[in-house]
């Protein structure tokens, strides 16, 4: 199951609500690439497919691909104010290794294709 702290969903909720298009989503994947060889892939869509789980929360949904879970299973998102600025952070417990700024990963079992972080 995917977890979203309070703070994160009322971030996202004011960001669909900015963007003004009916049926807005949050959608979260996997690809490869990244210094650790994992990358998130996190946006607003509205545009679901076959290979689409959905998870309802009070204010949207959280969508993901099924050949993603096995990489989100059991993730965390959070939203913290950090000074003047802030950020969502993702607390992922298969992920074995990251890189310092935490935008790629790796897991025991897969290790994905490692590329330069723009």
């Amino acid at each position: 199951m995917i977890e979203i702290s309070e703070k994160a969903e009322s971030v996202i909720h004011q960001m669909i609500l900015d963007k003004n298009i009916a049926d807005l989503f949050l959608r979260i994947g996997i690809e490869d690439g990244g210094c650790s060889g994992l990358s998130y892939n996190i946006k607003l869509d509205d545009l679901l497919t076959e290979e689409d789980e959905v998870l309802p929360t009070e204010t949207f949904n959280i969508v993901w691909d099924k050949r993603s879970i096995e990489f989100l299973e059991g993730i965390k998102i959070d939203y913290q104010n950090q000074g003047m600025t802030g950020g969502f952070t993702i607390d992922n417990p298969n992920a074995k290794a990251s890189c310092g700024c935490g935008a790629s990963f790796r897991t025991a079992t897969y290790k994905g294709s490692r590329k330069k972080c723009d």
